[in-house]
């Protein structure tokens, strides 16, 4: 089984950034794909950014440019630095760990952009 967790949301003004991390348990991090989804309110999930095992990424529209994923594989922990926030970036953050046909789910940090 494998836990994630998430953290480093908050309130932030417009403009501004916030870097957010998903520590996972487990040894088998590295052979991971990570990726980061936000859900606003009265939306569906949305996928924002991935990072595969080999450190590849791809990032959706809204999020390229601003936001950046990463991974430190001796941490256990994934990453996304986001910059340049909007008001419409407001959301649930989820971090999601795949390997082969397995995922698994952080319990999710709000994100607030918000004068």
């Amino acid at each position: 089984q494998v836990q994630l967790v998430e953290s480093g949301g908050g309130l932030v003004q417009p403009g501004g950034s916030l870097r957010l991390s998903c520590a996972a348990s487990g040894r088998t991090f590295s052979s991971f794909f990570m990726s980061w989804f936000r859900q606003a309110l009265g939306n569906q999930r949305e996928l924002v950014a991935t990072i595969t095992s080999d450190g590849s990424t791809n990032y959706s529209d809204s999020a390229k440019g601003r936001f950046t994923i990463s991974r430190d594989n001796t941490k256990n922990t994934a990453y996304l630095q986001m910059n340049s926030l909007k008001p419409e970036d407001t959301a649930v953050y989820y971090c999601r760990a795949r390997i082969f046909a397995r995922a698994y789910w952080g319990q999710g940090t709000q994100v607030t952009v918000s004068s």
